[in-house]
């Protein structure tokens, strides 16, 4: 009789739920410390092109129905994403996954000519939720192209930002990741020589870069204005402020959004003793609470507020509940809807605002 093989069958582990220290137990552990307090950042959270990437797809589901395709996340977070999913949106990577004839959103952080024509040979309807500060550096590297500059794109290479930024120009543009890469690329005419940036980076680094190739090319041209988007800047001068008044950083954000990683490395940087990203509340380990009498709270330009309410309720049960709220800079900058939404809502009587900006801090999703 024949006998058969064995073939061994490798099941997970059951993971099992970290039980949290209590409130009783940390204060043991940090009986020196007398007082607990928050140092909350502002500005913090969504930016106005963050608010109107999200609305234009809240609004292309309420107007064209479910589903609605998007090119990549709309915005790095995954809170946000999972919400719209939840509404009938269809997250892909690329056009070739969207159904012929469909609706897809591309998101804010933009695309190159190369994906918009693929969506035209597709036959997709398109609304395009750019960040409005991102088509800038686009329509910057097409004008300096058409100059016969050759461009030096400051950004990570592989963010999608980054990719639609460099679509624009390819063959004349070449990425700098970071200082020591700006110490060895090479270029053809260091006399028409022009640097763009990714619009998240860190300001500090980014111009750390930008010093270290004028040494080598004395002649490179700036941006007509700042790339870095003035959300980013604001949030990590905030969080510059109390980085060296915070003996711990909790940063609230995703872990593919660029200036949430960017906000960790800035407080480390600024006097922090320790910083970390959290996606949630339940993501902050309570133990790193221990002896600290400070604690800096912040999110990156994709975050909602109700997450960051979740973090500060989770301190005030560990008792940090004296909330000191520190503001750096105000921001009122809103941003006109994609036009193919403002056209849908006119055409549906919709009278909500086509407007995308900063949504109240109490407003949840």
């Amino acid at each position: 009789m024949a006998t058969s093989t064995s073939v061994p069958v490798s099941l997970p582990i059951p993971r099992i739920p970290r039980i949290r220290r209590t409130p009783e137990q940390i204060a043991a552990a940090s009986s020196q410390v007398t007082e607990r307090k928050v140092l909350l950042a502002a500005p913090r959270g969504y930016c106005a092109g963050v608010d109107r990437a999200v609305i234009a797809v809240e609004k292309a589901l309420e107007h064209y129905g479910a589903p609605v395709y998007v090119r990549k996340q709309i915005v790095h977070n995954v809170h946000v994403v999972s919400e719209l999913e939840s509404r009938g949106a269809i997250f892909v990577e690329e056009n070739e996954e969207v159904p012929t004839g469909a609706l897809v959103v591309f998101s804010a952080h933009g695309v190159s000519p190369a994906v918009v024509q693929s969506a035209e040979d597709r036959g997709l309807r398109t609304i395009d939720a750019t960040c409005p500060l991102v088509t800038k550096v686009h329509r910057e590297a097409v004008r300096f192209a058409k100059n016969d500059y050759e461009i030096l794109l400051i950004g990570h290479e592989g963010h999608e930002e980054v990719e639609g930024t460099y679509g624009e120009a390819p063959e004349v543009t070449t990425i700098v990741n970071n200082p020591e890469e700006a110490d060895t690329v090479q270029v053809k005419d260091p006399d028409k020589l022009i640097w763009l940036s990714q619009t998240t980076l860190s300001v500090d680094e980014t111009m750390e870069i930008v010093r270290r190739l004028r040494k080598r090319f004395p002649n490179l041209q700036d941006p007509p204005s700042d790339d870095i988007c003035y959300a980013t800047t604001n949030r990590q001068a905030a969080i510059k402020e109390i980085a060296p008044s915070s003996e711990l950083v909790i940063v609230v954000g995703s872990a593919n959004s660029s200036n949430s990683v960017r906000l960790v490395e800035v407080a480390l940087d600024h006097g922090a003793k320790a910083a970390y990203r959290v996606d949630f509340a339940n993501e902050v380990d309570e133990t790193w609470f221990e002896g600290v009498s400070s604690v800096g709270v912040t999110s990156g330009a994709s975050v909602p507020d109700v997450l960051v309410q979740e973090v500060l309720a989770l301190l005030a049960d560990y008792g940090f509940t004296d909330v000191e709220e520190i503001t750096t800079a105000q921001e009122d900058i809103i941003f006109s809807l994609p036009k193919e939404i403002r056209g849908k809502l006119k055409e549906s009587g919709d009278d909500a605002r086509a407007l995308g900006g900063r949504r109240s801090s109490t407003e949840t999703r």
